[in-house]
């Protein structure tokens, strides 16, 4: 859909959007309408996540999800995926200590099988020293497949249970989302997908249940602070029911 730039917060009864995320899509697209390499769009799309992140600050979000590498972008040409893992690198080298200084701790979900070891040890890092952060939740989705979160919270389950640790009654969907990598955060409010695709693409299946949707007609390039406002002023014009027949807002 096409947002209009409108500057003001919906109606103003309801608070800005507290948890945002974004399936931040159209690097290669963006690249090729330009005739330059797919490398060269996700380095634009890099830069795009610096000024989402101050923007988000600046907007009163106070988490945000970004949906980084699928599971599925293995299937992707090798030296593709090593590109994106080289900007994941100098991401957290250039920007850690910016992010850290603002306030912005960070949290990496997904699989961590078939990461090399530098990379683990540089996520770790990252969320070890800014755990204690508390001005901005920035999760980034890293090798994540909603289906995989969901089967490996199952098989951990199903692991207490046969240890005793829980009965099969106990499990319910508070307790199952406990055993999410998100877990301790809260369900996204706002679900951007830029580029004007309309599908999940196996992202936070389970998290978005009762989120609003807004599809953006730009590539994850161009995503501006404006097209960030214009987005979040869309949700807060909807009336959020969670199944009941009247409005419900959360401060």
């Amino acid at each position: 859909m096409t947002l209009a730039m409108d500057p003001k917060w919906g109606d103003g009864e309801r608070p800005p959007a507290r948890h945002v995320a974004i399936i931040m899509d159209g690097n290669g697209r963006w690249a090729a309408e330009r005739s330059l390499p797919r490398a060269e769009g996700h380095r634009q799309g890099v830069e795009s996540v610096r000024r989402t992140v101050e923007a988000a600050m600046e907007l009163g979000v106070t988490h945000l999800t970004l949906f980084s590498f699928s599971s599925e972008n293995w299937s992707r040409p090798k030296q593709e995926i090593n590109d994106l893992f080289g900007l994941l690198r100098r991401f957290i080298r250039r920007d850690l200590a910016d992010l850290h200084k603002n306030g912005v701790s960070i949290r990496v979900i997904g699989a961590r099988t078939g990461l090399e070891s530098d990379i683990l040890r540089m996520l770790d890092d990252a969320a070890e020293l800014t755990k204690d952060n508390t001005a901005l939740s920035l999760t980034i989705a890293f090798n994540y497949g909603a289906r995989d979160e969901i089967a490996r919270a199952a098989q951990r389950i199903a692991e207490d249970v046969k240890a005793g640790v829980m009965d099969a009654s106990d499990v319910s969907p508070e307790r199952f989302s406990t055993y999410l990598d998100t877990a301790g955060l809260p369900d996204p409010d706002l679900l951007i997908r830029t580029s004007g695709e309309l599908r999940l693409s196996n992202f936070l299946l389970w998290q978005l249940a009762y989120a609003e949707f807004v599809f953006v007609d730009v590539y994850w390039p161009d995503f501006t602070k404006e097209v960030f406002e214009a987005a979040i002023a869309e949700y807060q014009r909807r009336s959020r029911r969670f199944g009941g027949t009247s409005a419900r807002s959360f401060a």
